[in-house]
């Protein structure tokens, strides 16, 4: 029997489980239309490209026209499933969906990819697990190809996103409200196992810059476009 004190360990594959929407701003077409559209520009090119953490294919089939060879990887189940409905929907046969976590995904790889990118995935791996994806990434990599990872959570800016600092109706009295909530929030979650906050782990530039150095890569930070709170980077090998 859990106790307050022995609780079943919190696990992102469980919470994602049952999930059939990636956690986009809107959801409309042209919405995601924009965002493929942002990412596609700064994927640059590049004829193969390996998108992991597909989710349910909401860019991904965005992605798809542009290159020879496309594969989406998620470790959902019904995320997945989603997305199998939407390639087959816009009848792509340069699209191949794999079942797999950031441990296995590269077991079934045969090939290297030009660009290898992951959208609002870096949140949900530790630095350790950050560090052992660049490393096999980079294995899969083409002798020109890039990482790219899109909509990292900055840590300086997502507590002032939190407290409302970029709405136009900004109350600076609203702060001590915000603040008390995500106080009962926090305690909520240590109470059910989870983390303290479900959106994920936020990074510094500093620590993605530290941690591509160590394995042979150099970055390049851009703020996002649609997400006050979050940057991209891209690495590409120091030569």
């Amino acid at each position: 029997m859990e106790t307050a004190l022995k609780k079943s360990e919190f696990s992102w594959e469980e919470y994602f489980s049952d999930k059939k929407k990636g956690g986009h701003r809107f959801s409309t077409e042209e919405f995601l239309v924009k965002e493929a559209k942002e990412k596609l520009f700064h994927l640059s090119g590049g004829k193969t490209l390996l998108d992991f953490g597909c989710g349910a294919g909401e860019l991904l089939i965005y992605y798809a026209p542009n290159y020879e060879k496309v594969v989406g990887a998620d470790f959902s189940k019904s995320m997945l499933f989603e997305a199998e409905k939407r390639v087959m929907q816009h009848k792509y046969g340069n699209v191949d969906l794999v079942l797999a976590d950031d441990r296995t995904v590269w077991g079934g790889l045969n090939q290297k990819y030009d660009r290898i990118t992951a959208t609002a995935v870096v949140q949900y791996f530790t630095p350790e697990q950050l560090e052992n994806f660049i490393q096999n990434a980079s294995i899969y990599l083409s002798e020109s190809g890039k990482i790219v990872f899109f909509d990292i959570i900055d840590p300086k800016l997502y507590s002032l996103w939190k407290i409302g600092w970029f709405s136009p109706n900004f109350i600076s009295w609203n702060i001590f409200i915000r603040a008390c909530m995500d106080c009962v929030k926090r305690i909520s979650a240590f109470l059910k196992n989870q983390p303290c906050d479900i959106i994920g782990n936020s990074y510094s530039p500093h620590i993605i810059e530290e941690i591509a150095r160590r394995n042979g890569f150099q970055t390049e930070y851009v703020k996002s476009m649609y997400y006050e709170y979050r940057y991209h980077v891209i690495l590409s090998k120091i030569v």
